[in-house]
């Protein structure tokens, strides 16, 4: 074990995942962050790692072969969306989003190795693409291919996926919705008010997973008396399904401020979330847990949310 137990991801190659022409998620919130991280002197209590490329063995395991190679395309021409106006290409598009997958399963493998208990990478969580196609800002959804990677690599079947940005993790749910062994629990502005328009209470799995997901949407102008009032839940439900592994989409675009977001939580929410998960890591997945930066787009907020988060996962359990 290192001497820190966390380590986080840190370097141009995650900077690089950023649309230009003044689109909110632009390659600048990586040095947001940074920039903080640095200033609060938090670079000394977690190990830094440079950002890692994920092969194309890696993205098919939750991508199909067909959209990987749409985006090698896109990405040598840098020209035209991939979806319907929300991601355009950009060039060196598919080398950046493998970086973003690529740094997500290098983490999981530390953290296997026992290297580190805990890891986060900013620029990851992302949640809206498909298996067969992007959304929403979201090239390669590394949540997904962390998913899938655990079970393909290291036999791990209950895996809890927890989402706390502004906008509902529909990539990672419906691509998950029949599976009973994917614990899912995402706190976000209903949907009725919001892009992608989903996450309701009775949205719950189908098929053999009925009744195994958790969405609890808020409604806009929440602040952080209702994520404490819905926190519990998240936490009852993980504690009934024993989780093996922890992943933490920890979006920023739920705090007050987010110029494309309705949410009012502050960076102690999030601190929260990430100080509780942390310390169900320790008690069900042996410490195994992964946060992924995920939405946000006031940089004072990825800033100050992010090292938040970062602050609560570096901190050992018997300091709090």
């Amino acid at each position: 074990m290192a001497a820190s137990d966390t380590c986080i991801y840190l370097g141009q190659a995650l900077a690089d995942y950023g649309f230009r022409d003044g689109h909110p998620l632009g390659p600048q919130r990586h040095d947001a962050f940074k920039t903080e991280l640095l200033a609060r002197g938090l670079d000394r209590q977690v190990v830094v790692q440079q950002p890692v490329a994920a092969g194309t063995d890696i993205i098919r395991l939750f991508h199909t072969a067909d959209y990987v190679d749409r985006v090698r395309d896109f990405s040598g021409s840098g020209r035209g969306y991939l979806d319907g106006g929300d991601t355009p290409a950009f060039t060196g598009m598919f080398e950046a989003a493998s970086h973003v997958a690529g740094s997500v399963t290098d983490a999981i493998d530390r953290i296997m190795r026992g290297e580190f208990r805990r890891a986060f990478s900013p620029i990851a969580g992302l949640h809206h693409a498909r298996r067969h196609l992007a959304a929403g800002f979201c090239v390669f959804n590394d949540c997904g291919i962390a998913i899938e990677y655990l079970r393909a690599q290291y036999g791990i079947r209950r895996v809890a996926y927890i989402d706390i940005d502004a906008h509902h993790g529909d990539g990672v749910f419906y691509s998950f919705e029949d599976d009973p062994d994917l614990l899912f629990a995402d706190i976000h502005q209903d949907g009725r008010t919001l892009y992608p328009g989903t996450g309701f209470v009775n949205e719950t799995g189908i098929g053999a997973a009925r009744g195994t997901k958790l969405n609890i949407p808020v409604a806009p102008f929440s602040d952080d008396r209702v994520f404490h009032a819905a926190w519990p839940r998240v936490e009852d439900y993980l504690r009934s399904h024993e989780p093996e592994f922890i992943l933490l989409q920890c979006g920023v675009d739920s705090i007050k401020g987010d110029p494309i977001t309705n949410m009012e939580f502050s960076p102690a929410a999030h601190a929260h979330a990430a100080a509780r998960l942390r310390d169900l890591a320790d008690e069900y997945c042996d410490g195994r847990m992964l946060g992924m930066g995920g939405g946000g787009y006031n940089h004072a907020n990825i800033a100050r949310g992010w090292t938040a988060v970062v602050e609560s996962m570096a901190q050992a359990r018997d300091q709090d």
